[in-house]
């Protein structure tokens, strides 16, 4: 078998570790996954190498591939357990809410200990207040249909509040029947990286305490990632006066980025604006500069790396579920952020997501302009 070994370009000197002590399968080359996103496979990359798999080190949002199957290395990130528990002990004395831990996947080693400290298998009473959000795999095989898998498997409705199970940025959690997350309080273990941004803007109606392992402290005021909500929404309402919209394309690996690239076609060709499609890998002001006749960039990428903060790009930079909201007759946002590629477009109807496909067919020569422009 071969296997390619994807990493950012501060483990590669580990990689190469790696690749000359394998033993039981024949490791193809490395993979510098910089280029798109950190936490997706680089499915492009391995394929040019002829890997049968991906090995993945590091950050990784665990999003479905689309040809190849991958393996996850997550690391261990060194944590004070006992101070972690104490804190929280601390915290969840001070609200009388049930508490969901939720966390880095780099702390996912330490998981275990926490239960044994928090004594979930021998408390009961601490069983009904505390809950701990468990890693959803270590290995993904690739989809056999991308429209069915684009993301792992979660119901969606109107409301994030009406479903009982919840899976997001590698880690998945069910809630009692008749539960609402918002009657949780969200305890989180790491940093503050993209995947505990995605927690607070998919969750923004929850409150929402972080566990800086690093620092051994905890941080309760969040006021910014509130506003970029905001900022958002401003985003939305922008976006309905642009003509020609960029769509960038931010992942070629993430099962279903193909799907989600034809509706947003799709969606700006009936709203009666025209469409260029960039793929350039990860977005910069001087890239986006060479493209002034863009009004509005939608960026098609992992719920991680989607949201990204174009405040000093000359045209704004928007995730499909706004382009949803800016280009949807009647659409209205009802508080919940949607990152993942199946519900952005379940929060379409079907009837004319249906349609909007039959017409993408007739003017995808006319409307699209595909521009390769990694390099600019």
């Amino acid at each position: 078998m071969s296997v390619s070994l994807a990493g950012l370009t501060s483990l590669l000197h580990h990689l190469q570790h790696q690749k000359t002590s394998a033993k039981t399968c024949k490791p193809s080359g490395i993979v510098n996954i910089d280029d798109h996103g950190s936490c997706c496979i680089d499915e492009v990359g391995a394929l040019h190498i002829d890997a049968d798999c991906v090995v993945h080190y590091g950050q990784t949002c665990l999003s479905p591939t689309s040809v190849l199957p991958a393996f996850f290395v997550f690391g261990k990130a060194p944590m004070n357990v006992s101070s972690c528990v104490k804190h929280l002990i601390d915290y969840a004395s001070q609200s009388d809410k049930p508490i969901m831990i939720l966390y880095g996947l780099e702390y996912a080693h330490m998981i275990p200990h926490i239960r044994e400290e928090l004594g979930l298998s021998k408390t009961e009473s601490h069983q009904l207040k505390f809950s701990v959000a468990n890693v959803l795999c270590s290995f993904i095989s690739q989809s056999k249909d991308p429209r069915e898998s684009m993301e792992h498997p979660r119901p969606y409705s109107d409301s994030l509040s009406s479903s009982r199970n919840y899976s997001l940025g590698g880690l998945t959690w069910d809630l009692p029947e008749g539960s609402k997350i918002e009657d949780y309080l969200l305890f989180w273990i790491g940093s503050d990286s993209s995947a505990f941004a995605n927690v607070v803007l998919t969750f923004n109606g929850c409150d929402i305490v972080r566990y800086d392992a690093e620092e051994d402290s905890l941080v309760t005021e969040f006021y910014q990632q509130r506003r970029i909500l905001m900022r958002r929404y401003y985003l939305v309402e922008k976006a309905k006066d642009a003509n020609i919209v960029g769509i960038l394309v931010g992942t070629l690996g993430v099962a279903g980025y193909l799907h989600m690239i034809h509706h947003m076609q799709a969606l700006i060709s009936a709203a009666g604006k025209k469409s260029y499609f960039l793929a350039m890998g990860r977005p910069n002001p001087a890239k986006l500069a060479n493209f002034p006749e863009c009004d509005v960039f939608i960026y098609i990428s992992c719920a991680q790396t989607a949201l990204l903060d174009s405040k000093e790009f000359m045209s704004p930079v928007m995730t499909p579920l706004e382009a949803n909201l800016a280009f949807s007759r009647g659409s209205e946002w009802t508080g919940a952020y949607l990152m993942q590629f199946q519900d952005v477009i379940n929060s379409v109807k079907l009837e004319p997501v249906a349609a909007l496909m039959k017409l993408e067919l007739c003017i995808l020569t006319q409307s699209v302009l595909f521009i390769t422009a990694k390099h600019v």
